[in-house]
């Protein structure tokens, strides 16, 4: 009798923002030319934002960490880095760059308030549900003084096109990975920082173009067998419109 082939099992297809992708790409995270590659680049951006502690034991609370990717950036600023996600593999990955990791929604995060000299959130509101609550618990465990920096998706036509119609048809982004029926409204952003006490001032930014088209073609080559991407990495630049991609940085109020 002629030996069966083996049956392959076909990746299992799930609905946009589903949690459980970050569980079937769980190995991408730290891949320089891996899925997760855009949120190295913005994560560099995000801790520029970050100045030095400016007291001993200063903490930062990374909501939606992921797998740390912000740690390398933060090294030597002085602060404990604290990674809540709901992603458990995610968090492994957190734990072994010396992140302390919580295992916890950003909408109910299980820290004390005002327990935070800098809140991130990276990338992060355009996953959750209900955004409005996630930035009410970034504002809750800021101390008086306390920096919030963040990055995300505007809610515009524009963003939809560029960051889902255009981007996850590219090898470099995940399929589904966002749902644009998520995407955050700037104006709305800042009025509900204002509503608990944070200034929020934002900027547009976006990946520079000749840095990305080189490595771009750097992992094209790397797909057919050349050499593939170094670990230069594209720059994530300022831009005049806040109509796709934004950053935020805001000071709490005493």
């Amino acid at each position: 009798m002629a030996d069966m082939a083996p049956v392959s099992t076909p990746p299992r297809v799930l609905p946009p923002n589903d949690p459980r992708q970050y569980d079937d790409l769980a190995g991408e995270w730290w891949r320089p030319d891996g899925a997760f590659a855009m949120l190295h680049w913005l994560a560099r951006a995000r801790a520029a934002l970050v100045p030095p502690a400016s007291r001993p034991d200063a903490l930062l609370v990374d909501l939606g960490c992921g797998a740390g990717l912000l740690a390398p950036h933060l090294a030597g600023k002085g602060y404990r880095h604290v990674g809540v996600d709901l992603t458990r593999s995610a968090l492994a990955h957190a734990a072994g760059h010396g992140v302390t990791v919580v295992n916890a929604d950003a909408t109910a995060v299980p820290l004390a308030d005002g327990c935070a000299d800098v809140v991130s959130a990276g990338e992060l509101l355009e996953h959750v549900p209900d955004w409005r609550r996630a930035v009410a618990e970034a504002c809750r465990l800021l101390r008086p003084g306390g920096l919030l920096v963040l990055d995300t998706l505007n809610d515009t036509l524009l963003a939809r096109l560029i960051a889902v119609e255009i981007s996850e048809r590219l090898p470099t982004v995940p399929r589904g990975i966002h749902d644009p029926r998520l995407f955050v409204d700037a104006r709305a952003l800042v009025a509900e920082c204002a509503r608990h006490g944070v200034a929020l001032r934002l900027r547009g930014v976006r990946p520079e173009l000749g840095g990305t088209l080189a490595w771009l073609l750097r992992r094209l080559r790397a797909s057919r067998g050349g050499r593939g991407p170094t670990r230069t990495e594209p720059r994530i630049v300022p831009t005049w419109s806040t109509a796709v991609l934004y950053q935020g940085r805001g000071v709490r109020g005493g």
